[in-house]
């Protein structure tokens, strides 16, 4: 999978939290009954999701299950109608990454180890959130990644732990039953090994065996290192989102709400505890006038409001609540409730560029997905919305792997995904030629940055900053990604096939060329994580207690990545199945 996922946190304070006037159950109710209790029809909520992305859609099914909960889940962006089929079709990915219909649309501040480039930060403003306009590739990771995150303070969330719900929330195609020891066979999320139908693919298959990186038959199961076919969470040629696997087919229950298009502008406070949010109705994020009172409404809960909202989205929501930076919040005019310095600090991503090689056959993808071919396009289109086969029912990055820098590197750091044909400008544009490419890119660098405020208005997007390259490490790294790539490509499994290089181009060698090419061309690989991070009380930049997500210094619950080798997304679902543990419930 290329692109990321969401963050839950519920809210539970316990320290005083000043300019919060106590409000009595009875008065909130009213409040409440006067807005938006008319799409609960005279219910009470018990608990409040902020955001139905990969967390929320689990979190929002979980919680629900128990008919004495009252769950009420809010999502900014729109719902995933059936009708709305570029969100439904694997091959139309690129469409919804373009569409801010769908999407936060959010860039980066100009980066200073990278020519001051600003970099395209695409993340899922829709039911399903970021799982709905992601490449629908499946990868959980290495269980190094699970039993680092205990040693470093995260205690239980080994990989022997999280193995079992990683099988719950899963059913694969290939499973062959309760005794898998990897693959789940009766979860909600549809998983399936692509099947690598197109030349090229196999050619990149075999050349990771013929150049010795070697070939892995489940990247999922018990050997991650090698080149293998990808997992891709699609069921009968369609796109299995969080809200396919886990809301949409509870939304039947008559104690679950889900109303799209509400923005939450700030969780509010009764003294120690959070009561509920405040929100705003069908947002114009465009907008630069202020926030009208009139505009706004409070909803109120009787246990807990469960942020789930990203690695972008959640520290931006704790910080408009009054948690966070102290100095920063005061800057830009907002109480501090609690100062906490780790919230939106320790934003970690992955940085990957494109090596791309012309091809002498015309096998790729290129006379098939650009609008240059139209009758193609069109084919393609109408074979999927009759039947869901053919090439609109894959994302095309069937292939991939993991490999290593160096011998004395624990676990592989360097990840691949292959295309059969090419892309440019984030992979909003289609290439212009017959020709492959492979994204790659190191998977643990050191490099921190962080997300601040840009005002308190909730509808302007943050300052992103993920301080990428900050490292020299880091391009040592890249000149081995794309030398290694050259690599793979020059195997006899390409002869056939290959043609000029494309990118970087023949003429990049040197250490000082291979650098030059990563600052002005390498692309976020869309996997943002870290922003409310999980550790213990000895670190500074934690904010969550790991053996019960609360919040340091408060009490709230939350859920975070840690730093991570692979594709992010998969590490929600598990993190919302633990957290259900700490909601009540």
């Amino acid at each position: 999978m290329l692109f990321l996922r969401a963050l839950s946190l519920r809210v539970s304070l316990s320290n005083h939290l000043h300019n919060s006037p106590r409000v009595h159950a009875s008065s909130r109710w009213q409040l409440q009954s006067k807005s938006i209790a008319k799409e609960l029809r005279g219910h009470k909520p018990t608990h409040i999701i902020v955001g139905a992305g990969s967390a929320g859609c689990v979190l929002a099914n979980r919680l629900s299950e128990n008919v004495a909960n009252k769950v009420l889940l809010l999502e900014a962006g729109p719902c995933d109608h059936l009708w709305n089929w570029k969100i439904h079709m694997p091959a139309a990915l690129m469409y919804n990454l373009c569409n801010d219909n769908y999407n936060w649309y959010y860039h980066t501040i100009a980066q200073e180890h990278m020519n001051n480039r600003v970099l395209y930060w695409p993340r899922g403003r829709v039911w399903g959130g970021s799982s709905a306009l992601n490449a629908m590739v499946y990868v959980r990771g290495h269980p190094f990644d699970y039993d680092r995150w205990e040693v470093e303070g995260a205690i239980g969330w080994n990989y022997a732990n999280c193995l079992p719900y990683f099988k719950k929330a899963q059913t694969h195609n290939l499973s062959s039953g309760p005794a898998d020891p990897y693959r789940g066979f009766s979860g909600p999320l549809q998983v399936i090994q692509a099947e690598c139908k197109n030349p090229l693919h196999q050619a990149f298959l075999i050349a990771g065996e013929q150049h010795g990186i070697g070939r892995t038959d489940d990247m999922n199961g018990y050997r991650q290192e090698g080149i293998g076919k990808m997992d891709m969470t699609i069921h009968k040629g369609v796109r299995c989102s969080a809200s396919t696997a886990y809301l949409r087919p509870v939304l039947g229950r008559p104690n679950l709400w889900v109303l799209s298009n509400i923005l939450v502008t700030r969780v509010l406070f009764d003294r120690k505890k959070a009561i509920g949010v405040e929100l705003i109705r069908k947002p114009n994020f465009e907008s630069n006038s202020s926030i009208s009172k009139s505009d706004c409404e409070k909803v109120f809960c009787e246990s807990s409001v469960i942020i789930a909202g990203g690695a972008i989205n959640s520290p931006q929501l704790l910080m408009l609540s009054g948690i966070g930076p102290a100095d920063h919040l005061k800057t830009v005019g907002i109480d501090v409730v609690q100062h906490l310095p780790g919230v939106g600090r320790n934003l970690m991503d992955h940085l990957e560029v494109y090596v791309q090689q012309k091809c002498i056959l015309p096998i790729t993808l290129y006379n098939k997905s650009s609008w240059r071919f139209p009758h193609n396009m069109v084919r393609i289109g109408m074979q999927w919305l009759t039947t869901h086969t053919g090439l609109g029912a894959s994302s095309h990055l069937e292939s991939g792997g993991f490999t290593r820098t160096r011998e004395n590197v624990l676990h592989p750091d360097i990840q691949f995904h292959f295309l059969p044909s090419t892309v440019h400008d984030d992979g909003r544009t289609n290439g212009t030629c017959h020709a492959y490419q492979v994204h790659v890119g190191p998977m643990r660098s050191r490099s921190r940055g962080e997300i601040l405020l840009r005002s308190n208005d909730p509808r302007q997007k943050p300052f992103i900053n993920p301080r990428y390259l900050t490292y020299k490490e880091d391009f040592v790294e890249f000149r081995k990604c794309i030398r290694l790539s050259r690599e793979i490509f020059a195997q006899r499994s390409f002869d056939a096939f290959r043609g000029d290089e494309l990118s970087p181009g023949s003429q990049c060698t040197t250490d000082e060329q291979i650098d030059e090419f990563v600052r002005n061309n390498a692309a976020s690989a869309y996997h943002p994580c870290g922003t409310c991070m999980m550790g213990s009380s000895n670190n500074k930049d934690a904010v969550v207690n790991a053996l019960d997500m609360s919040v340091f210094g408060v009490e709230i619950s939350t859920k975070q990545n840690w730093q991570w080798t692979q594709n992010i997304w998969l590490s929600k679902f598990i993190e919302s199945f633990e957290q259900k543990r700490f909601v009540s419930s």
